[in-house]
């Protein structure tokens, strides 16, 4: 298998995690209640952590919202929960900022939008006064550029250079460019002001699939910033993961990004962590990192009339899942483990001696026994009524032995 070879980026140090250069692509989200709600942000911040958010972001739009950071951050560090925590700032940073310098303490990172900092010199001046209060506070910065914000004068300006060219682009090939060029610029500008590249992550967020990975590998290509990756306004559900997953996806595999978020639309009441699995589940599907022990399961045909296979695959998803908070601390390196759980004689043996453990139920006509494979050789046939207790105690003696020993030793 081909090893993915990544971008050399500049690294940059956000709170305790190191982004970029050759530290692991970090999983971020971001919070949706109200800052200025202490209680609530704190819940959604802890939650998304544990579910694997290794970067959380928090609006800062209002002066409550400012104010109310410092408290915010006390108590997650008073539960342990030490994320670091990215101010996103629009239109009103530079006053924030300055106005509450508890805040501008607290934050770990502040995320800049160059396209709504203001206009001509007002913009310069504002987006001057965020980049000296990073400075005064030694704080990084993400330039993120967006599609739906950008720097109209800019836009106009490209627009009208385009227009006289004797070979003009399409328009909508002007405004990626833009996106570019405001973030590569805005970079310059803090650098002018001085901000040390290691201290400046970009974006350029669109919600186009095609586009993001043109602008990416534009970026990619004139820069060595550090890259974080995101398909804006992704959307609901399975249209909002596949799309993000096939943006991220193509640029990973390049070696393109270094933090990464889906920016999923959450179902009224929804869980906001499901963009932190789906980031995850990107990154291991790709062989890039590893965050859970996977399971393997056919989808089912004609040989699997029965429903236990989807059904035993469906426990020990839901096995995991409940002791992988433990697992990590007492099982290090668990998360490499694969299983298999297969239906039927066609791929179940073959599949079963592939994964660490495994087992093939029998399919429509086969004898009623089910052979499980540790490492590849045949262990036990379980039989009867108690073949998912059983598998799963086999499972959970394995991890014992292979990582509980290994990790005392």
């Amino acid at each position: 298998m081909a090893e993915i070879v990544r971008r050399r980026s500049i690294p940059v140090k956000v709170g305790k995690v190191l982004v970029g250069g050759n530290h692991p692509i970090a999983v971020q989200s971001m919070t949706n209640t109200d800052t200025a709600d202490v209680a609530s942000t704190v819940e959604q911040t802890v939650a998304l952590a544990l579910a694997g958010s290794e970067l959380v972001r928090v609006t800062v739009n209002t002066r409550e919202a400012a104010r109310a950071v410092p408290e915010i951050v006390q108590r997650l560090r008073d539960r342990h929960i030490d994320v670091p925590l990215i101010g996103d700032f629009h239109y009103n940073g530079h006053i924030l900022l300055r106005e509450y310098p508890a805040c501008a303490r607290a934050l770990d990172k502040y995320r800049i939008n160059p396209g709504n900092v203001g206009m001509g010199r007002q913009h310069d001046d504002n987006f001057r006064a965020i980049i000296d209060v990073a400075l005064e506070n030694d704080k990084p910065v993400r330039i993120g550029v967006n599609w739906g914000s950008l720097d109209q004068t800019l836009v106009t300006r490209m627009m009208d250079e385009n227009a006289r060219s004797s070979q003009p682009r399409d328009a909508n090939e002007v405004v990626m460019e833009a996106m570019v060029v405001s973030a590569l610029e805005s970079a310059e500008l803090a650098k002018s002001y001085g901000m040390s590249a290691d201290r400046i992550i970009l974006s350029a967020k669109v919600s186009g699939v095609q586009d993001l990975v043109d602008v990416y590998r534009e970026l990619a290509i004139r820069s060595d910033y550090a890259l974080h990756l995101g398909l804006t306004e992704a959307g609901m559900g399975r249209r909002g993961i596949v799309s993000s997953t096939a943006a991220l996806s193509i640029l990973l595999q390049e070696g393109i990004g270094d933090t990464i978020r889906v920016s999923l639309t959450p179902a009224p009441g929804g869980d906001r962590s499901e963009e932190v699995r789906t980031c995850q589940d990107v990154l291991q599907s790709l062989g890039i990192r590893s965050f859970s022990p996977s399971v393997t399961a056919c989808p089912g045909c004609g040989r699997t009339t029965s429903t236990l296979f989807q059904e035993m695959a469906n426990d020990i998803q839901t096995h995991i899942a409940s002791h992988m908070p433990s697992w990590r601390e007492v099982y290090p390196g668990v998360e490499g483990l694969k299983i298999a759980v297969m239906g039927c004689v066609v791929n179940g043996p073959g599949e079963s001696k592939h994964a660490h453990v495994g087992i093939s139920l029998p399919g429509t006509g086969e004898e009623p026994k089910a052979p499980v494979y540790v490492d590849g050789r045949l262990m036990t046939t379980l039989k009867g009524t108690t073949i998912v207790g059983d598998f799963i105690s086999i499972l959970d003696e394995y991890l014992e032995t292979k990582y509980g020993e290994a990790a005392r030793k």
